[in-house]
């Protein structure tokens, strides 16, 4: 079972919940349990092709083998799982979500959301947790919202155990005042550098997060945005993080809002429209991340409300697929995330929605599901995303063939937290509608 863990060592939710649902402690001396698993297909995160009649063996909820299925050589039944039926994957990282609001195109319920307090938001919050795990997402970096709420809200002690993701969250993300990212942060106080504020800051987040352009316009199609800080700044918030092991992700569209960023040493481009080749490349050399958040602007392309902004909507996409076609080309990190809690994206289901544009982008998908699994878990800095041995037996079960995915990963049939079966999974959930 997992869950987020502080910075400080502490024991916290991801402690109590471990001792709860994993390993006894040392003092105690239990016989070792082992079991195996007979998989249809087996897709390991790492990037490579699905392998057929996978077997895995589990000692005490840790993989300690995978190996080629032999029906010459089989354990004892009591001790087989045969989930031959299914293909199984590494539970999904979504790398960019907004926890403390939902995918509703409701103007109204928007505003709501906006204005609400803690114990408002709260409810909403932990609706969203389980509908990520529901859908096989086991990892969030939540990318800031108007009052830090996320951050606020993981950093409290669990309130019950069936939420089980790790929760890396930003806070509140800085931006310039007068400029674009109220929605989901805070500005230095007038007369005040970003410098400044940041060093007075009190409550930290699990990393930082910077606004550094506009949004993408839904009139004028690939209009870019001037920047909102200098490379010297971001340089400065870059050092200052990194002395206490944090990460920065930056927003940022635009030739040049992307490649200030990338010289000021940020860890990933959250979005990235737009940048253009040369800023692909540099990104390649310097092994930072791109997040293309590419549903979010389906959905736009479907739901915004004027033809024209569908129009325009659809081309940015159009655009931004060709862009992760060429990242992809020539090396760049990508990690999976889907921006829920925009207009139209639900959480957790989304992720689904956001691999089959990684396959129409070009990537093949066990190579999409490589984005949304161990490159996701590189980002977020957490030992997840791959299923080999020596790591936890943590997959999810999708029934049918690898070429019926992604789409039956909206509808999983079973996620094995410690090599059984969770208890908290139910099969066919409910669909998002906030």
């Amino acid at each position: 079972m997992m869950i987020r863990r502080k910075d400080n060592g502490q024991q916290d939710r991801w402690e109590k919940l471990q001792s709860y649902f994993t390993c006894p402690v040392k003092e105690i001396s239990y016989p070792m349990t082992t079991q195996y698993i007979l998989t249809g297909w087996l897709i390991d995160g790492g990037g490579g092709p699905p392998r057929k009649s996978a077997m895995l063996k589990i000692d005490d909820g840790i993989i300690s083998k995978v190996s080629d299925f032999d029906p010459h050589n089989l354990p004892e039944p009591a001790a087989l799982i045969d989930l031959s039926f299914a293909t199984i994957v590494p539970p999904f990282i979504d790398c960019h979500v907004h926890l403390a609001v939902s995918g509703t195109t409701d103007p109204e319920a928007r505003k709501q959301q906006a204005e609400a307090d803690f114990e408002e938001v709260r409810p909403i919050i932990r609706r969203h947790i389980l509908y990520h795990f529901r859908h096989g997402v086991l990892a969030v970096r939540d990318a800031g919202d108007r009052g830090g709420y996320a951050l606020r809200y993981a950093d409290q002690p669990v309130a019950a155990p069936e939420e089980p993701l790790i929760v890396k969250a930003a806070g509140m993300a800085w931006h310039q005042q007068g400029r674009y990212g109220k929605m989901i942060g805070r500005t230095p106080a007038e007369g005040e550098t970003l410098v400044e504020a940041f060093s007075r800051q009190t409550v930290q987040g699990d990393l930082v997060k910077l606004v550094n352009s506009g949004p993408n316009s839904l009139h004028e199609f690939a209009r870019e945005t001037q920047p909102q800080y200098s490379v010297a700044e971001m340089q400065q918030i870059v050092a200052m993080a990194a002395k206490t092991g944090k990460k920065v992700m930056v927003h940022a569209n635009g030739r040049i809002p992307v490649r200030l960023a990338l010289e000021a040493g940020c860890h990933s481009i959250e979005h990235g429209y737009f940048m253009g080749r040369e800023n692909l490349q540099l990104m390649a050399e310097k092994g930072t991340f791109l997040v293309p958040t590419l549903y979010a602007m389906k959905a736009l392309s479907e739901l915004a409300d004027t033809a024209g902004a569908r129009k325009i909507a659809a081309r940015n996409l159009a655009h931004q697929l060709e862009q992760v076609a060429l990242a992809r080309e020539i090396g760049v990190k990508i990690a999976l995330g889907t921006d829920s809690g925009s207009p139209g994206v639900l959480h957790g289901e989304s992720v689904a929605e956001e691999l089959k544009l990684f396959v129409k982008a070009g990537y093949s998908l066990a190579g999409a599901i490589h984005c949304a699994t161990a490159a996701g878990a590189e980002l977020l800095g957490v030992d997840a995303g791959l299923l080999a041995a020596g790591r936890p037996a943590h997959f999810l079960v999708a029934r049918g063939t690898p070429a019926q995915l992604p789409r039956k990963f909206s509808y999983l049939e079973a996620i094995y937290l410690n090599g059984k079966p969770s208890p908290f999974y139910r099969k066919n959930p409910i669909r998002g509608v906030f």
